[in-house]
């Protein structure tokens, strides 16, 4: 049985571009993506002139696998994410949404552009979504076009992912999982594992 999809943005969750930019955040390390290997951002900026330095916490990809889902780049990285952002975490390729026309094209009624493609790649499939530009609008629309579960979690982009996100969507996962089982009394074994934050990132200011 298929497990829940979670789609990832990068730039803010997995790289808290918003932090101040004269301190790294305590465990992350920076990867700086070279000029021919530019892209726009998901907020619309180029990283033409100078090298894009992206700051990504090596923890990030374990705490992720474990949550129990099956995971999903939802980014303007799109297949760039495997080969830069992917390594650094210690993740495998991972499938990803290819946002085509519409990325970064501003909808006229206020929902993101990201939302549309990811309900229709979803298709009814339960999700959680991680990104740091969603509002009630784009809640409303999942609500209305969405035809299984959809989590919109929100990630502050000064701080990236922390404990309370990845307790959050372990919760989901688990909520998820319990829900299935008690309906089709399947085995205890496919609810997914509790939640243990490492060290490092308790220890984090």
């Amino acid at each position: 049985m298929n497990r829940p999809l979670l789609f990832l943005d990068v730039d803010g969750p997995l790289n808290p571009y918003a932090a101040k930019p004269e301190r790294r955040p305590a465990g992350y390390t920076t990867l700086r993506v070279p000029r021919n290997d530019a892209h726009e951002d998901d907020r619309g900026l180029s990283s033409r002139r100078r090298p894009l330095r992206v700051w990504l916490n090596p923890e990030h990809g374990r705490l992720l696998l474990q949550l129990g889902f099956e995971l999903c780049w939802a980014t303007t990285w799109m297949d760039d994410a495997n080969r830069w952002i992917a390594p650094v975490l210690g993740l495998p390729e991972l499938p990803f949404v290819d946002f085509g026309d519409v990325l970064l094209q501003e909808r006229p009624d206020g929902v993101h552009w990201k939302t549309g493609p990811l309900v229709d790649y979803a298709d009814g499939r339960p999700f959680a979504w991680v990104d740091d530009e969603q509002s009630e609008l784009d809640q409303t629309y999942v609500t209305a076009h969405h035809q299984g579960p959809g989590l919109l979690h929100h990630v502050n982009p000064r701080i990236g992912l922390r404990e309370n996100d990845f307790r959050t969507l372990a919760d989901y996962a688990w909520s998820l999982n319990t829900s299935r089982t008690t309906r089709l009394s399947t085995s205890p074994a496919l609810q997914a594992a509790p939640y243990s934050e490492p060290r490092s990132l308790r220890d984090s200011p």
